[in-house]
């Protein structure tokens, strides 16, 4: 269970979303038998066993010991109060895998083992027959599997060629996979390890968590340990499978578990599958057929979304963390901590970032911490009434903390710290940036050709087709240091509105605010340190920034509307924003907000916790 999780148990867990109607509680134990009846002294042995058994309002707590099993819930609950949950028993460590132990390995040379395993020994499904494809996927000139190989709970890497494995290559250590219709042969470099003695484990299974249909709505899945899934690519327009996924429903609560080595994905909160699977020429025109599609399927307020995903841990996934087609909306992704995602960079594609939605109508993504990933938050198409807010975003490269991409409209990014030596990549309009620390630089690019879509208000429903115009953007009271600054804003179609903003160590402001306070020579001495119990940020701040331009608060109404949508920036319930407080929930001075994520200023360096951050203990 992870160490940053709010609350554990099950009672309290299932205060947090409401009153739930309580039914029976099912037990699993490594020591139970799946022809007991369930009970705290006679527990079933697998959590498939309790799953066909659970109705709404029952719980399934699931007891210490590893499950080597995928979870495929045939039902869902009827409602936020009436869910059936899947809970690791408090205070104990339960792992769910999609790997199983393999033994039998024989030496060729030197830490070189090979394996010859029969097609009983798999199942249905095979990773190493299954090669990593799709919409916008690219293999980078060689042929990558869904499956894997782990020694000791580690990872090894895919060979392109067999003699990758046999010779040294860059210092890692390989697999490489044959296989055909009765056998698959895996040769693996071991090292000094003896696999007759270390753990040694394949991926086998798709996922661990995720059912075999759509429209398994009200799940809870809490506080357990789930790795190695044989996931494939997922690209926005075809099923996504996850490590973890809702497969298209509703209401599904992810939290506070430990989601690791997913060969793709680890949560997905996304798109069913159909026969136009990967058949979108990796143009928006098919995107385009892919969202009217969904509409036909349900795609409403109604019938999709309202997941919430908190406090959980994700890493070591070769794609994506989060991701989600459509599946997002009207969600929270809050709390997690997500690093180390495609970091090995085998494969290449668009859908690579810590967090990846398209489609995130009216989604909130706050107090997050992301680091070493290929993108951070990369927000896709229909980006409309959603919130990016109090993030921790550092070490992500090559590409961006923040990228926003062909969206139209009204989304507000606040109260952030993005870090990485690329901030923001603006590829949109309608965006209001607010309170934000940028302590990279921030680039804008222009996307005159795609037409994608803008929605009614709090709504999946089309409302048109529109090129993004660049540049109906809006940027209050951020603090932002070195690089280009602002001067990327001053020549787009539409003015910008900004205010209250500074810009030190050579940041340029924009001509569209003349009275910005600029001070090219201070140097906030930015630097984030890594302690046992967190993250702290040391910063320098002015006291006299407050005294030198008096600011706005940021408020629904100083924001306006989006020009592309004409719709305001309020909040998914329809309420208006006011930002009044800070990264760590701290009031502001709402006659004067001080600029930059951080309410209280004082002269000199000051160093900050920013994770865990105090509402997550």
């Amino acid at each position: 269970m992870t160490r940053y999780a709010i609350l554990t148990g099950t009672v309290l867990g299932l205060l947090l979303s409401g009153s739930q109607v309580f039914g029976r509680e099912y037990h699993v134990s490594v020591k139970g038998d799946d022809g007991n009846n369930g009970t705290a002294e006679r527990p079933l042995r697998t959590i498939s066993a309790a799953a066909r058994l659970a109705q709404p309002g029952d719980v399934v707590t699931v007891h210490e010991g590893t499950y080597r099993e995928r979870v495929s819930p045939p039902r869902g609950g009827r409602s936020d109060t009436e869910r059936i949950v899947y809970q690791a028993a408090e205070g104990e460590h339960v792992v769910i895998k999609g790997s199983e132990v393999v033994r039998g390995w024989q030496k060729v040379q030197g830490g070189i083992w090979k394996v010859t395993l029969p097609k009983t020994f798999f199942g249905q499904y095979n990773p190493y027959r299954d090669l990593i494809r799709g919409d916008w996927f690219r293999n980078l000139g060689r042929d990558h599997h869904t499956g894997d190989v782990y020694l000791n709970g580690t990872s090894l890497w895919e060979a392109a060629a067999l003699d990758d494995v046999l010779g040294a290559k860059d210092g890692h250590r390989w697999w490489y996979c044959r296989a055909d219709e009765d056998k698959t042969t895996i040769w693996a470099d071991f090292g000094d390890a003896d696999p007759g003695t270390a753990l040694v484990e394949i991926n086998v299974r798709r996922a661990c968590f995720y059912p075999e249909k759509p429209g398994v709505n009200y799940i809870t899945v809490r506080g357990f340990t789930m790795r190695h899934a044989a996931t494939q690519w997922a690209p926005p327009t075809a099923e996504q499978i996850g490590l973890v996924g809702t497969r298209w429903s509703k209401g599904w609560i992810i939290e506070n578990n430990v989601i690791s080595d997913s060969r793709c994905t680890g949560v997905t909160l996304g798109k069913y599958g159909d026969q136009f699977d990967n058949t979108s020429q990796n143009t928006a025109e098919g995107y385009v057929k892919t969202i009217e599609r969904a509409l036909e399927n349900g795609w409403s307020k109604e019938n999709i979304g309202h997941h919430v995903v908190r406090n959980n841990r994700i890493t070591h996934c070769g794609q994506a963390g989060i991701v989600g087609s459509m599946g997002a909306v009207f969600s929270t992704v809050t709390g997690n901590e997500i690093h180390d995602i495609h970091v090995r960079r085998l494969f290449g594609g668009a859908e690579i970032a810590g967090i990846k939605f398209h489609g995130a109508i009216d989604t909130v993504i706050s107090r997050n911490h992301i680091y070493r990933t290929w993108r951070g938050i990369w927000l896709d198409w229909m980006t409309q009434g959603t919130r990016v807010t109090q993030n921790l975003l550092h070490h992500n490269g090559p590409r961006e903390d923040l990228f926003v991409e062909v969206n139209h409209g009204p989304f507000l990014v606040d109260n952030n710290l993005l870090l990485s030596a690329v901030a923001l990549l603006d590829a949109s309009e309608g965006g209001a940036y607010v309170h934000n620390l940028f302590a990279g630089s921030i680039a804008t690019r222009p996307e005159p050709t795609r037409l994608t879509p803008l929605h009614k208000a709090h709504s999946t429903q089309v409302a048109a087709l529109k090129k993004v115009a660049v540049n109906d953007e809006r940027f209050y009271n951020n603090m932002i240091v070195g690089h280009n600054g602002l001067a990327r804003y001053d020549e787009e179609n539409l003015p910008v509105k900004m205010d209250g903003n500074v810009l030190l160590s050579g940041a340029r402001p924009c001509k569209h605010e003349p009275n910005a306070v600029v001070d090219l020579k201070f140097d906030p001495g930015i630097k984030l340190v890594e302690k046992s119990d967190g993250a702290y940020l040391q910063i320098a701040l002015d006291g006299a920034w407050a005294e030198k331009q008096k600011r706005p608060l940021v408020t629904t109404e100083l924001l306006g509307k989006a020009v592309a949508s004409d719709l305001p920036y309020e909040q998914p319930n329809g309420s208006p924003y006011r930002i009044d407080t800070d990264y760590s929930g701290n009031k502001r001075n709402i006659d004067n907000p001080f600029p930059g994520p951080f309410a209280r200023p004082v002269d000199g360096k000051k160093t900050w916790k920013v994770w865990p951050r105090p509402d997550l203990r």
